[in-house]
Order: structure tokens, then sequence, then C-alpha cells
């Protein structure tokens, strides 16, 4: 199993190293000490244990790899993030999965505010609470919340599917609370399935666009 020691090899060396690795040989970064952009730009399916925390942008712009973050991350972790997995054992900052268009980012601990921002199909799985604005103006894609969601869930969002077990401060404009029919609770099960979750389908409720933002309306001026 190859290990970078990030004391001793440099943040840009080792994204080049793992942006070149092809085999299926697991991949360990020891000490990355709150480094920015760890392990972006990913495009092969290989997997990378990230030992520790990391700060900005970790994992951002995956494409196929398996990263796991043993410790927490900071804004924008998997941000634009297309397809693998992104795992992080401990809580994630701001705007988590941002403009995701794909894999599956799993955060064990809670997510700040705005997670999930934009998402444009990216599957977002919180065993914790998330904070305000999440999903805002999300597009399309699935945001599954095992605690609580803060003020204005899903403001302006489109066509993104929201499951939140625990509470939710707010509703964001547009957002509402919609019916869980049957295939609703197959993908909630598949989905708490693949993120190792600990809950059952039956016990979250479903948030969804109104459709009354797809155009404008001078009766609904205020919520713009």
């Amino acid at each position: 199993m190859p290990v970078i020691n990030m004391v001793e090899v440099g943040l840009r060396d080792t994204n080049a190293t793992l942006q070149a690795a092809c085999g299926n040989e697991p991949w360990t970064l020891e000490n990355p000490r709150g480094s920015h952009a760890v392990a972006v730009g990913l495009d092969a399916p290989i997997k990378v244990t990230v030992n520790g925390s990391t700060g900005y942008y970790c994992a951002g712009m995956n494409k196929q790899a398996t990263v796991h973050v043993t410790g927490s991350v900071g804004p924008g972790a998997a941000e634009n993030m297309m397809s693998g997995e992104v795992i992080v054992d401990g809580d994630a900052s701001q705007y988590a999965g941002a403009t995701g268009r794909g894999g599956l980012l799993n955060v064990k601990g809670n997510a700040s505010s705005r997670c999930g921002i934009s998402m444009k199909g990216i599957d977002i799985v919180v065993h914790g609470n998330i904070g305000h604005m999440s999903a805002f103006m999300a597009q399309k894609g699935n945001l599954v919340v095992l605690g609580d969601a803060g003020d204005a869930l899903g403001d302006s969002l489109y066509e993104a599917r929201l499951f939140v077990r625990g509470s939710v401060k707010s509703l964001g404009a547009d957002c509402i609370e919609k019916e869980m029919r049957p295939e609703h609770v197959a993908l909630l099960e598949t989905l708490l399935e693949r993120a190792g979750a600990d809950a059952r389908p039956d016990e979250f409720k479903r948030y969804g666009s109104a459709r009354k933002l797809y155009n404008f309306n001078i009766d609904h001026a205020d919520e713009y």
C-alpha cells in the first residue's frame, strides 16, 4: 500500500502522484495537517485514505475515485464532484458537495451551512445535522439528513429531492413538504444502505419544489 507523508511530500506533488495513479492499490495520505485542496481532480477508480483533517476543497472535482477522510473537512468538500465517493468520518464545513453532478458524499458527522448548494445530480447523506440555506438552488440529486436542518432549507430549489429525519427550522422560498411515494421510499432505502446509515425510510419526510418560481409571477414577487 503506497503511503505519502505530507510532511515530506508537498501538496502539489501529492496531488500529481494521485492524479497519475490508475491501479487498484489503495493509497494512504498521512499528516495532511489541514491542507487545502487535498486529493483534488482525481479521475481513476482508485482508493485514497486521508488520515487526519483537511482544509478547503478536499476531493474537489472527484471523478471515479473513493476518498475517505478519517477526520473533518473544511469548506467546499467534494465541490463539483462528478462520480465516485467521498466519505468524511467527522464534520464538514460550509457548502459541502456544492455544484456536485454525481457520486456520493457521505458525511458521518454534521455539515454546516449551504450543504448541497446548487447541487446538480450528486447524492449527499449527512448522518448528523445540516446548517442554514442547505440545498439552496439545488437542481438535481438527493440530500438525505438523519438529523435536523437549519433555516431556509431548499430555498429556490428546482428538482432535487430532500429527505430529513429530524426537524426543519424553516423552509426556504418555494420549498414544501411532499408526499413520500413508494418510489421515494425505495430510493431512500438504497441511499441509506449505501451510506451505512442506521435509519429507516419511514422515519423521513420529503421536501421539494412547489414549482411556483420557475417563471416570474408578480403574485410571488416577494419570494424571489
